[in-house]
């Protein structure tokens, strides 16, 4: 029995990935505006939706595109009274992914954690400050803005009131 188990023992080490022991797949995200309240639609790097829904939030999104790919998403933020904002949501490589020159080898390092995504990771949240709207007289709409939320530009083009 001791002979089977010193056999398999090895093999069950080298057919296993570093990153797919300690790490994982799927990863929380938390989803944050300021101010809060905010609509957001996630999109992956073939532009399928994947989520929607209203911050704050925490969704579970997957770290990896495919084999050799880690994901990438667009996260569109809107709110009445707010400029749109997009921010772009990158997946990293997990440092656990190199653990496999030591225990997973080359099979965890280029078929195991490439395949089941766990060789790479994403933040744990997302923090996104919204930008109030302008005065916009085209539209026949007036949004009132704070002198802080104005650009260089529309700075430029005040004139005081006398």
């Amino acid at each position: 029995m001791s002979q089977h188990i010193s056999l398999v023992a090895p093999l069950v080490i080298c057919l296993s990935g570093c990153s797919s022991i300690v790490s994982k797949s799927d990863y929380p995200v938390s989803i944050n505006s300021s101010p809060d309240g905010a609509a957001f639609v996630i999109t992956n790097r073939s532009g399928e939706t994947v989520h929607s829904g209203n911050t704050p939030s925490t969704i579970i999104l997957k770290s990896s595109a495919g084999y050799f790919k880690g994901e990438s998403y667009k996260v569109m933020l809107n709110k009445v009274g707010f400029s749109p904002k997009e921010y772009t949501l990158n997946s990293s490589v997990d440092g656990w992914y190199f653990g496999n020159l030591l225990l997973g080898g080359l099979i965890g390092m280029l078929i195991v954690d490439p395949i089941t995504g766990a060789m790479y990771n994403l933040p744990a949240r997302v923090d996104v400050s919204l930008d109030s709207q302008s005065v916009s007289i085209d539209s026949g709409v007036l949004t009132i803005a704070s002198i802080d939320s104005l650009s260089p530009q529309q700075l430029a083009k005040l004139v005081p009131i006398k």
